[in-house]
């Protein structure tokens, strides 16, 4: 029971989660909102739902994620946690659904594989990949590219990863990014590492809502509070 033993209703919960999430809101923002229809809640009460909550929708999410295409296009952007840059790193298809998200405090090839690996095991093995000119993007490529041959037990012949370089063929990922940073910017950073990775959990959780993502809006308009409704029906 994810709402099980609190205070408030889920249904303030939910809300004062989702608007933190989708909209260019502070949180003493949402604190006076709900002031205003007879709610008392401290906005660092607000706070510690979203990144309680964030993660938790998004792997309720995840299990009614429509399959991604197999052409992706891979790129990394930066956050500000406690004024020191860190870093997304993000992939979506041909069609510009997400694939795939990672944050990490370090831009190495460390952190690239370990982001190639959870979008390996979640969605399999792309056709191709497209990166910019990052030479640690493609070595990290290649090598999860090769274990994954190795550790594949189907006996079938596995094709390689083709992998496309050019900064102007990953406009498309360096668009899609924008509508990450348009919300975190009014957050003016982070203020730690914890909860940078559980609020960008929800972010890209909502802007794969609007994309329409979950198989449950597949063919159907549904609003961002039908979607966070059906996640925690």
């Amino acid at each position: 029971m994810m709402f099980k033993g609190r205070q408030f209703d889920r249904s303030v919960i939910l809300l004062c989660v989702r608007w933190y999430l989708a909209y260019g809101l502070s949180l003493r923002n949402l604190e006076e909102m709900m002031a205003e229809r007879g709610i008392e809640v401290d906005h660092a009460t607000i706070h510690r739902w979203t990144v309680h909550y964030a993660p938790l929708l998004l792997e309720q999410f995840n299990r009614r994620k429509r399959a991604v295409g197999r052409r992706w296009h891979v790129d990394e952007t930066y956050i500000k946690v406690r004024g020191r840059w860190m870093y997304l790193y993000r992939a979506i298809d041909s069609s510009g659904d997400t694939v795939e998200f990672w944050f990490s405090e370090r831009r190495n090839l460390t952190a690239a594989k370990r982001f190639l690996r959870k979008a390996l095991k979640r969605h399999g093995q792309p056709e191709r990949i497209v990166i910019d000119g990052s030479q640690t993007n493609r070595e990290a490529i290649v090598s999860c590219d090769t274990a994954n041959q190795l550790e594949d037990q189907s006996r079938r012949e596995l094709q390689p990863i083709r992998i496309r370089q050019s900064r102007y063929l990953n406009n498309r990922i360096e668009q899609d990014h924008r509508a990450i940073k348009r919300r975190v910017r009014p957050m003016l950073g982070f203020k730690s590492t914890e909860s940078a990775r559980a609020i960008l959990s929800g972010i890209e959780m909502v802007h794969m809502m609007r994309k329409g993502q979950a198989e449950y809006a597949k063919n159907r308009q549904l609003s961002l509070a039908e979607q966070f409704e059906q996640l925690v029906a």
